[in-house]
């Protein structure tokens, strides 16, 4: 029976990882319908959680506990696949691998190392002349022309330093803004030192622990860049820093601009955990900077449980090459209430980054609907899912199938799967991805039936239940049995509050019951955070964008 217990409902709050992608299916909140999911988001603050401008749809993770199970729109648990911690990075080399880093490690590895180390410490002595006898005042006037070949030098040195060791291609997208017109660059997700490399390109200014200057070679190539300096023996010092933050980036460009890595910690990069509000404090314009390693194998991610930071540096630099995009995103210019509500801009800002995808799954998405629409009605096994997607079959993608099996036969619709994964994919537009189903489930003629809808809408919208009838009766209004995405659409601009009255006029009682909810600093995966931890006994507790 379509709309069980063990389908759509379970998808809808289910965290799951697949191959190199991570699905988190929206569970949009009951009694909004479409009209919160069409309309774009405005950019003003609202009540706790506050929409992010740029954004149409609110969708919202609910939180899982220990055990891996979610909570239902309704408030039952659903069981569903353990989500994954952001902090865990699981390194599984193969036998091919381990022969091909033993051999790296014998013949390239000394090699790199040695020129890695060598450019370091022909990048001291600039860095160091550069440094002597520096007032702050003249940090505050443009660069002289000694400087400005200083800064030429470091760059091509550094370069080449990553060059050796093994970062052949650094593509950069967009362009970096101005001091002037973004004084702050917030950089995420944040995985590891290698992080660094922006930094080098840029010579921009971070925010370091003071400790960091005493280190031999290496704090002298930090001071040369100015950072701010936070001392964990000052217990001041955290208020200081915001201060000097806020100091720098008002200063109208005068100041060289400050990268911050505004999650303040380490993940593996499968979502962005919540920033701190430290950037966002001055209130002054600033520029998303999005980082990604698209290796095929991960020897990058540093991460609290997982490989040590020397084991990360020594698997990296066996590998033959190691690839890096560095994307600068437009300048995000705060609204009044983001101004006055720090935390409300870091949560738009993360929004707005958090919306970018691969560009692969983007490609993977049109292949994978042409292959589902082929099929039409078609069910298939795991085998055939497993084929279908050119993966073997392992315990994660047990667990994923499960999720759209909705009978005992043990078999799935590749439609569903396919519409989900487009929710995935481009989480802010949802018109596109029902545009998208209408196409697999549409006749030769273009139309589709009142049961396509409602499969459509149950899996868009991540719900167990839907009745449509009422809904198609008033898009057919010539009575034709059948309606075209067109007519969807035309009827959703005529009447954009229609979802209140035919989707959801019978599920306020469950809205109700979500509003009891407490919100969660986290909104875009499961919590893992220590002081956290008392939170995790409420498992109806759901988490908020």
């Amino acid at each position: 029976m379509r709309g069980s217990p063990g389908g759509r409902g379970r998808r809808a709050a289910a965290l799951v990882r697949s191959g190199s992608y991570i699905l988190l299916l929206p569970s949009p909140p009951v009694g909004s319908g479409l009209r919160s999911i069409l309309r774009r988001a405005p950019r003003s603050a609202a009540p706790s959680p506050g929409p992010a401008r740029r954004l149409r749809a609110p969708y919202s993770a609910m939180r899982l506990s220990s055990r891996g199970r979610g909570c239902c729109a309704a408030g039952g648990r659903e069981r569903g696949p353990p989500p994954r911690s952001p902090f865990v990075h699981q390194l599984r080399l193969s036998a091919l691998q381990k022969a091909k880093i033993a051999f790296m490690t014998l013949t390239l590895f000394p090699i790199r190392l040695f020129f890695a180390a060598f450019m370091m410490l022909l990048a001291w002595p600039f860095a160091f002349i550069a440094s002597i006898g520096s007032a702050e005042r003249e940090l505050e006037k443009p660069l002289s022309w000694w400087r400005k070949v200083v800064d030429f030098l470091l760059k091509a040195i550094m370069r080449t330093m990553w060059l050796a060791g093994g970062f052949h291609w650094i593509n950069v997208k967009g362009r970096q803004a101005l001091p002037a017109e973004a004084a702050i660059l917030t950089l995420a997700p944040h995985s590891s030192y290698f992080d660094a490399i922006p930094v080098t390109m840029t010579m921009a200014s971070i925010v370091m622990k003071a400790e960091s200057k005493d280190i031999p070679v290496w704090g002298t190539l930090i001071k040369y860049i100015r950072p701010v300096f936070v001392s964990r023996s000052d217990q001041d010092s955290r208020r200081k820093t915001v201060e000097e933050i806020k100091r720098r980036a008002q200063s109208d460009g005068k100041w060289p601009q400050i990268m911050i890595f505004p999650e303040g910690t380490c993940t593996n990069r499968s979502c962005l955990i919540t920033f701190k509000p430290g950037a966002f404090i001055p209130g002054v314009p600033v520029q998303p900077v999005v980082l990604r390693y698209p290796n095929k194998l991960d020897t990058i991610t540093w991460t609290w449980q997982g490989p040590g930071a020397l084991e990360i540096l020594w698997l990296t630099l066996c590998q033959f090459h190691n690839f890096v995009e560095i994307e600068f995103l437009p300048v995000y210019i705060p609204s009044e209430e983001e101004k006055k509500n720090p935390s409300l801009y870091a949560n738009n800002v993360r929004r707005v980054m958090a919306e970018l995808k691969p560009e692969k799954l983007e490609k993977d998405l049109d292949r994978y609907s042409q292959s589902a629409k082929k099929m039409k009605e078609k069910r298939v096994s795991l085998k055939e899912f497993a084929a279908y997607l050119e993966v073997p079959i392992s315990d994660t993608l047990e667990n994923m199938f499960a999720l759209f099996v909705e009978n005992e036969d043990g078999v799935i619709d590749l439609r569903e799967y396919v519409t989900a994964l487009s929710v995935v994919c481009r989480p802010s537009k949802t018109l596109e991805t029902i545009q998208l189903a209408f196409k697999m489930y549409e006749s030769q003629n273009g139309t589709i039936i009142e049961n396509d809808l409602a499969c459509i809408l149950k899996t868009a919208l991540g719900v167990s239940e839907l009745n449509v009838t009422d809904l198609f009766k008033a898009i057919d209004a010539e009575e034709k049995g059948k309606i075209t995405y067109d007519d969807f659409y035309r009827y959703t601009e005529m009447y954009p509050d229609f979802a209140d009255e035919y989707l959801y006029h019978d599920q306020m009682e469950v809205e109700n019951c979500l509003k009891t909810s407490l919100p969660a600093p986290n909104g875009f995966c499961t919590d893992f955070s220590p002081e956290n931890a008392d939170d995790k006994k409420n498992p109806l507790q759901k988490k908020l964008n």
